[in-house]
């Protein structure tokens, strides 16, 4: 079903890719703007549920609800000349090592999402210079979020203890080669300016170098809040197994260490979604990420009292005032001192616990050309000058 080329030209390929999600359309479903025409608006308010426009430079072909989406060229695109393939088709594969079986036998040409390094390793040694790999950074990081309305969480000491509780290089070294989670890191990735290094996370409750000085840390706090032989809780997760499955089971273990017993109760992606947004939880795998560089603005406004993905819904002034001083800051230096310093203030009171930041493996078919990979799973590919080679 591929005709693949040597060169541009608007008559040639087709282009098979795809996502892990269950839904192709959750995918898109991420914060974003949109702009309706206002005829169909007008005409009918639920129009868009069924119907499909724009100027991109594919059109919809079919879409079949889990499986697939078929896009196909649009001959009236404004860029003349674009797009070059004929059409896309995405295939939704929620299994991990169906989605690794794709590639290896040509029915895709791109995993979107990303593998974890042991499939990629996997890949690579079956398939050799017939793949290409991608890191395009750490865009994803996965921690914890409290229902602070729910006791014990409403007390710092038991939340800073569940971090204490945490020997984050151990999760890394163990996760890392599973899920791609390698990176104990803040909210904002080391490899941003504004982000934490080494010794300054190291500083803070949950990073340090001695899992047993923490541990008995830990205890100490707990018995301290009225919770010497720990309690029982639950934890909200996505029922995906890479890395939300993993890592709410390690999640699990390091707990029970201190004598708290965590309920694993998964839920799939649309329930999950309602849930954490309808704060049907105690304790949430959460994870979220940036489609830029990391910028404060981007990523500490999650933290700020009634920001909508503020799931906890704590609510702190000295965040607050440490994220409106960094918005307005013009100094670099200064604003990235004062953005470090929020996320210090966060963790010391363990609000919501950093846990690991997501390196993603994105594995690709070599005959795809002029192809950039995108900083995130979660944005859309720019495919309009994408096209295939033969070889």
């Amino acid at each position: 079903m591929i005709k693949s080329i040597e060169a541009p030209d608007p008559s040639t390929a087709v282009f098979h890719l795809h996502y892990a999600s269950p839904s192709f359309l959750s995918m898109l479903a991420h914060p974003a703007n949109f702009i309706f025409a206002k005829k169909y608006l007008d005409q009918d308010q639920q129009w868009y549920k069924k119907n499909t426009m724009g100027s991109g430079p594919f059109k919809l072909k079919q879409y079949v609800h889990g499986a697939s989406l078929e896009m196909e060229r649009n001959p009236k695109y404004w860029k003349q000349g674009l797009p070059y393939m004929d059409g896309i088709k995405y295939y939704v594969i929620t299994d991990d090592g169906a989605r690794a079986k794709a590639l290896r036998s040509d029915r895709v040409d791109v995993e979107f999402r990303g593998f974890p390094p042991a499939e990629v390793e996997g890949i690579k040694n079956q398939m050799g210079d017939k793949m290409t790999v991608a890191y395009p950074g750490q865009p994803g990081h996965w921690g914890v979020a409290f229902n602070v309305d729910k006791k014990p969480f409403d007390d710092e000491r038991v939340r800073k203890a569940m971090s204490l509780a945490l020997d984050r290089y151990d999760m890394a070294k163990t996760l890392g080669p599973l899920t791609g989670l390698d990176t104990p890191a803040g909210p904002i990735s080391p490899d941003a300016p504004w982000g934490l290094k080494g010794e300054e996370l190291q500083a803070l409750p949950g990073f340090g170098k001695d899992p047993e000085a923490s541990l008995k840390e830990a205890k100490r706090l707990l018995a301290e809040a009225g919770y010497p032989d720990g309690f029982k809780t639950s934890i909200l997760n996505r029922s995906i197994k890479l890395p939300y499955i993993d890592m709410g089971v390690y999640l699990i273990s390091a707990w029970k260490k201190v004598g708290i017993e965590v309920e694993h109760k998964l839920e799939e992606s649309a329930s999950w979604t309602k849930s954490r947004r309808g704060r049907d939880f105690e304790l949430l795998l959460d994870p979220y990420g940036t489609n830029t560089d990391g910028d404060p603005d981007e990523m500490l406004v999650k933290f700020t009292t009634g920001s909508s993905i503020n799931f906890g819904r704590f609510s702190d002034p000295v965040l607050d005032k440490l994220f409106e001083q960094q918005k307005v800051e013009l100094d670099e230096q200064k604003r990235i001192a004062l953005a470090k310093e929020l996320q210090k203030e966060l963790i010391r009171k363990g609000w919501w616990l950093p846990v690991l930041a997501w390196t993603r493996g994105e594995v690709r078919s070599a005959k795809i050309r002029n192809y950039k990979p995108m900083p995130n799973h979660w944005m859309n590919r720019r495919l309009e000058d994408v096209w295939l080679a033969k070889k």
